[in-house]
């Protein structure tokens, strides 16, 4: 799938270019209106609620869901967490999701973060730009990594390779919830 050559291509550094950008913008603009439907419900949801009950993550700081789409992992986390703030690059992808945390558009390769500033990111069928989930996560922050349909999401990658992916030495849990898979993850 072109989604997987374009997902592990950028978590092992394959320069992220204005053309990437416009085009899966494009690709997730024209997907929203009927993302909620086909994409938000408790099958789907629960690699990320069983993440978040067995992963063991902290959840009394601030979380960024990357690329949060129509917001069904914001569904999940935000009664989870103390604070929660969403970014996705496709404008439409937010104009379709709950008014439940704060929105923003922005390019996941570029987050509009500061440095060290959440204690942890939130990445559910999403592109791993692993240098800057490094850049904008806490020291002693986590990372929450789920596939929706497992290995059947064409945005994927293995769990071992989420944690090569990442900057440094990881340790992580995974486990299989619902129709897909989590990785939790700490530095070493």
């Amino acid at each position: 799938h072109p989604m997987r050559r374009l997902t592990r291509a950028k978590a092992f550094g394959e320069p992220w270019t204005v053309a990437d950008a416009a085009r899966v913008q494009e690709i997730f603009d024209g997907l929203a209106p009927a993302w909620s439907d086909d994409h938000v419900d408790p099958i789907k949801a629960a690699p990320v609620a069983d993440a978040f009950d067995r992963g063991d993550v902290p959840t009394d700081g601030t979380w960024l869901e990357v690329g949060s789409g129509t917001g069904a992992g914001a569904r999940v986390v935000a009664p989870l967490v103390r604070s929660l703030v969403c970014t996705d690059l496709a404008a439409e992808m937010l104009a379709h999701a709950p008014d439940i945390a704060p929105r923003v558009r922005a390019d996941s390769a570029r987050l509009p973060i500061a440095d060290r500033s959440v204690d942890g990111v939130l990445l559910i069928n999403m592109l791993l730009f692993p240098a800057e989930v490094e850049r904008v996560l806490a020291r002693n922050g986590s990372v929450v990594w789920g596939n929706s349909l497992g290995d059947q999401t064409p945005i994927h990658l293995p769990p071992a390779d989420v944690l090569d992916a990442l900057p440094g030495n990881w340790t992580g849990r995974t486990a299989r919830a619902g129709t897909g898979f989590w990785v939790t993850a700490r530095r070493a």
